[in-house]
């Protein structure tokens, strides 16, 4: 990640909703586990989690707006099961005292300046609105490993190379867990900040497809189906190919809502074009 860390938060109150509005649950349900999506409507585009087993559920990617915190912890505790785990992949959110789980790299990583000072950046736009950061234990997992929480086993994967030190999470062998939920939208400079990026975006969606899950999720986003994977790899391919075809961000952009019209977040292809041509 080489964004300054205004561009940064600047960049991502443009990709979500300009105001807050009330979020929504929605309900997956698999053989032993149930996969509540928390759609906070929030000024990021973040979406959180809730795992439910049997006996106990397991969190992920709790919400950072106190609204959000007030109405995700309401049904979180109308399920009336104990939380066995709290797991951060990359949103810190509201996990308040709780002991958490992080992958391998990310403790560190949000102890930087450069998630530090990210933080910061949203207080002084978002100011009493945020959550306050949260102060409990943090568990860290190696890539590769697999834990069991609540009955269902989450296995822990590097992401993208280009989204380090943001992890893949195979849950329970039927829900893929990325950073950024696949979605048939044009894709933003946030996701893609170098050509780099593009092929590992590729190989990562590839990897998603063939892990055996049905559902996919992401920080961003929320829930989405195969069909939407497989749309992001023939997008970025077509990116790559015009990518290497058009020498100036201004033929990229042209080339780009002629080979995908009338897609969603066409808006965004100007700074994505900077990215990639810089």
């Amino acid at each position: 990640m080489k964004k300054t860390l205004s561009v940064f938060a600047l960049g991502l109150f443009a990709l979500g909703a300009s105001a807050q509005s009330k979020g929504r649950f929605e309900t997956h349900e698999f053989d032993n586990f149930r996969l509540h999506v928390y759609y906070t409507n929030d000024a990021m585009g973040d979406a959180s989690y809730i795992i439910e087993g049997g006996d106990a559920l397991v969190t992920m990617e709790q919400p950072l707006f106190r609204d959000n915190v007030a109405e995700f912890d309401a049904y979180l505790a109308g399920l009336d099961k104990p939380v066995e785990q709290r797991i951060t992949d990359y949103h810190v959110g509201s996990t308040a005292h709780h002991d958490v789980v992080m992958p391998e790299g990310m403790p560190e990583f949000t102890k930087g300046s450069l998630y530090s000072g990210m933080m910061r950046n949203f207080s002084q736009i978002f100011g009493d609105a945020l959550t306050a950061m949260p102060t409990g234990k943090t568990e860290e997992v190696a890539f590769g490993e697999t834990k069991t929480y609540a009955g269902v086993p989450f296995e822990f994967r590097r992401g993208a190379s280009t989204d380090f030190p943001g992890a893949s999470i195979l849950i329970g062998g039927k829900v893929y867990y990325t950073h950024w939920m696949p979605a048939k939208a044009h894709v933003s400079h946030l996701q893609l900040s170098s050509p780099a990026a593009i092929d590992a975006e590729i190989a990562e969606s590839i990897n998603a497809l063939e892990s055996g899950a049905t559902l996919f999720i992401g920080g961003h986003g929320g829930a989405a189906e195969a069909d939407a994977v497989q749309f992001k790899i023939d997008y970025l391919n077509t990116m790559k190919k015009l990518l290497a075809e058009n020498k100036t961000p201004e033929t990229f952009v042209e080339a780009m809502e002629k080979a995908c019209p009338n897609l969603p977040g066409a808006d965004g292809l100007v700074e994505l074009a900077k990215a990639l041509y810089r």
